[in-house]
């Protein structure tokens, strides 16, 4: 990747991040914090630190910090790990000092998204280090929870995986759906190809299969550029891979969990995505203390 797709990339995750957090304040402090308003002075000033009460990787550090510093500028942040860092019960992830109103109003905002996001680096780690060796990656899915995603894809990356397509705009997935309501795969194939020459923009084409056949057909009909083979067995996708010969990207998808990916990624399949990375994962114990 470029140094100027990146920096356009980081850039567009900022913006995009900043609009959750403020959508997030309001719906916490709606007309005002009046638990803190009732009793603590607006001058008075404080320290907390993110106590770390469960092992697992530490994903949302940055999160945290932005949260901080767009609530109140003058707030001082220090942190003493990294996200994708292995974290263990008893460490303090960091500290932050500001207005003890600010540190109270973002304290809620600040321990969800970190836990969840810890949750998701850590089982999106444990798939990653079961292939491990494999030329297989683990993607995640568009099984996130809605105005959530960004910060579930993230965690995703921070974990060790890669992030499939971000909605429906980024990619054209013909699913089981659009091929039975189109009328065929090589019918679905065939206006989703016309359709890119038309936008001339590079979106890429990927089509689900269902069975052997249905790989044979899309190879058959050619203009895509990634297969899914859905609820295949790792024998199925052996055989799938051998009608396919490594001339367009690969994916294997559905019935893959922690005991069987190991299996699936030694067929040699491109990709394994997994849903579970995102809405099997549990949140991890974390807290914001005073200090």
């Amino acid at each position: 990747m470029s140094p100027e797709r990146l920096v356009l990339l980081m850039e567009n995750f900022e913006v995009k991040l900043k609009a959750l957090v403020e959508s997030a304040i309001e719906e916490d402090l709606g007309g005002g914090d009046f638990s803190s308003l009732c009793c603590i002075g607006e001058k008075d000033r404080g320290n907390a630190v993110l106590k770390i009460k469960e092992d697992g990787v530490l994903a949302g550090l940055i999160v945290a910090e932005k949260i901080f510093s767009w609530k109140e500028n003058g707030s001082r942040f220090e942190a003493f790990k990294k996200d994708g860092e292995e974290m263990r019960a008893g460490e303090i992830a960091f500290e932050v000092e500001s207005s003890v109103r600010c540190i109270l109003a973002c304290e809620r905002l600040v321990l969800n998204c970190m836990q969840r996001m810890s949750g998701i680096a850590t089982l999106t780690r444990q798939y990653c280090e079961k292939i491990k060796g494999c030329r297989t990656r683990i993607l995640d899915t568009r099984k996130t929870t809605p105005n959530f995603r960004l910060l579930e894809k993230e965690a995703v990356r921070i974990g060790g995986g890669l992030n499939h397509r971000f909605g429906l705009y980024d990619m054209i997935m013909l699913k089981d759906n659009h091929i039975d309501y189109c009328g065929s795969i090589e019918r679905a194939i065939e206006k989703a190809s016309n359709y890119v020459q038309g936008l001339k923009i590079p979106l890429k084409i990927e089509v689900e299969t269902r069975n052997l056949s249905e790989v044979k057909q899309v190879m058959e009909t050619g203009k895509v550029d990634r297969i899914m083979m859905d609820n295949f067995s790792p024998s199925e996708i052996s055989k799938a891979l051998e009608i396919i010969k490594g001339r367009i990207e690969t994916e294997a998808s559905g019935g893959i969990n922690l005991d069987n990916v190991r299996d699936f990624a030694e067929t040699g399949v491109d990709y394994i995505s997994i849903g579970a990375l995102i809405h099997q994962a549990r949140s991890l114990d974390l807290s914001l203390k005073a200090y």
